[in-house]
């Protein structure tokens, strides 16, 4: 199984002069031949990542030739070195042979002019790229966003959704200015780190996976109680992987996980993965950067990571498990109690609650969002009005939000139930209808809701007769899609 089906990436923009091929220094060579003088790093602003043009007009002011005679020279000795000593960049064919394999398009965006591109392109193969754009084709180049936009046009995709690689300042103010995350890969003059740049040493090991994690804008994450880790399921590991594949999470927090299932689905997956005690756990594709809470958690309670969903950009993602009883819509429902005593009898789940916020609190980082999903065995006020349900009324008093009822307001047109699609009837055989009710959350602070929904595969058959079910819980999970906010 891959690790990662839903790659984002669009396409990958190269840029070429010290990037993919070691003419940087060819060109530096130029220069100081046409200046006759050694260049200092003084002088890196005016020739890293420029144009001819641009770096002939500059030497027009010190030597007095007119720029067009000095850049008819510079572009004959610089096409002269590329002729008879280009290199590829050390990782730069391996990394253009895996975004082949993978199908992501490629295109070189240069501040060089046609005729050197191309004589570049025939060294590396011109048919490793969709498309080229270099100093001939747009009005204005490096360092404005014009080549960037020009090649992202021509591909048709994002430049949001598009990594470019560049080695100088002025490669990666063009890309940045187009919306590109940039991978920086700096040959002679140092880059600095800034959000949503990634700076790198060499593409020695660079993978579509890891370019694809620069430009991440959306987390889909997973609630699932997987029923005391589905034994009452036949094949149910088998099964619960492909719920997972097919909910396209990339993050799941699980309950009810036996003490095995989120390291055993981790790695059957490919995945990262937290246990805490003997019941939660998390798995993620995005590797997991801190584990919070108490590792030997109980049964009940709530465990969390921190994972790093691209470079910069990190998320928390808590997993509860609030007791089950009294359970109020039973109270509510069998009982006829009223809403003073239903609430009095939130108590322990509300102590529970009150816990898990307050070791969300101590973890949390300002610019870090938080996630925090959960069978928490009882309703929602925002489902019930009548019925003021201290559990989630605490937690968005903590400032978490409910994604499920933020993509659907009205809960009597989509009361999202996950209580429960193997349990039509009470199971005490009285025939009694069993209370549907929302128990199962997927809540947040600092994101942007896309879409959420709950998760039933195939059509279970009710309790006792599960054993063949598609479907390996007594719980329908919950599933919501966020926009991630950039650095």
């Amino acid at each position: 199984m891959t690790p990662h089906p839903r790659l984002p990436l669009q396409a990958v923009l190269f840029d070429m002069d010290g990037t993919l091929v070691d003419t940087e220094r060819l060109w530096w060579e130029a220069v100081e031949h046409v200046a006759a003088r050694p260049l200092t790093e003084a002088d890196q602003p005016d020739v890293l990542g420029r144009p001819v043009e641009h770096t002939a007009a500059w030497l027009a002011v010190a030597t007095g030739t007119p720029v067009a005679d000095l850049a008819a020279v510079l572009h004959e000795e610089f096409t002269h070195r590329v002729r008879t000593g280009v290199v590829p960049r050390p990782g730069a064919l391996d990394l253009l042979d895996a975004l082949a394999r993978a199908g992501v398009p490629t295109a070189l965006v240069t501040a060089s002019p046609r005729a050197v591109a191309d004589t570049v392109l025939d060294s590396l193969g011109a048919g490793r790229f969709a498309v080229s754009v270099t100093a001939d084709d747009t009005g204005r180049t490096k360092p404005a966003p014009d080549p960037y936009l020009a090649a992202c046009r021509a591909l048709g995709v994002d430049p949001a959704a598009c990594v470019a690689v560049e080695d100088t300042e002025t490669g990666v103010a063009s890309a940045e200015a187009a919306g590109c995350a940039v991978l920086a890969v700096p040959s002679l003059a140092p880059i600095g780190a800034a959000p949503g740049r990634t700076v790198r040493d060499s593409l020695v090991g660079v993978t579509p996976e890891e370019l694809g994690r620069m430009i991440v804008s959306e987390l889909r994450v997973m609630s699932w109680n997987l029923w005391l880790d589905g034994g009452r399921i036949d094949d149910h590991r088998a099964k619960q992987l492909k719920a997972v594949l097919e909910s396209g999470a990339d993050v799941v927090g699980l309950q009810e996980t036996g003490g095995r299932a989120a390291q055993e689905l981790a790695e059957a997956l490919g995945w990262h993965h937290h246990r805490a005690g003997e019941n939660l756990g998390v798995i993620s594709r995005y590797p997991v950067t801190a584990r919070l809470g108490d590792p030997d958690v109980g049964f009940y309670g709530a465990a969390g990571v921190r994972i790093e969903v691209a470079p910069g950009r990190e998320v928390d993602v808590w997993t509860a498990h609030l007791y089950y009883t009294p359970y109020g819509p039973y109270e509510a429902v069998f009982d006829r109690l009223p809403a003073s005593e239903l609430v009095a009898h939130e108590e322990v789940r509300l102590g529970q609650m009150r816990d898990t916020l307050r070791r969300i609190a101590e973890t949390s980082l300002p610019a870090v969002p938080v996630v925090l999903v959960g069978d928490f065995n009882c309703p929602s006020h925002l489902d019930r009005p009548d019925v003021e349900w201290p559990v989630t009324k605490a937690a968005e008093e903590a400032g978490l939000r409910d994604s499920f009822r933020e993509a659907h307001p009205d809960p009597a047109a989509e009361p999202g139930h996950t209580w429960s699609p193997i349990h039509p009837v009470h199971e005490d055989g009285s025939g009694r209808p069993e209370p549907q009710d929302r128990i199962d959350y997927v809540l947040h602070r600092g994101l942007t809701v896309l879409d959420s929904r709950t998760l039933v595969t195939g059509a279970p058959r009710p309790w006792p007769d599960v054993a063949g079910n598609d479907w390996p819980s007594d719980h329908a999970a919950v599933v919501t899609t966020f926009a991630v906010p950039g650095h």
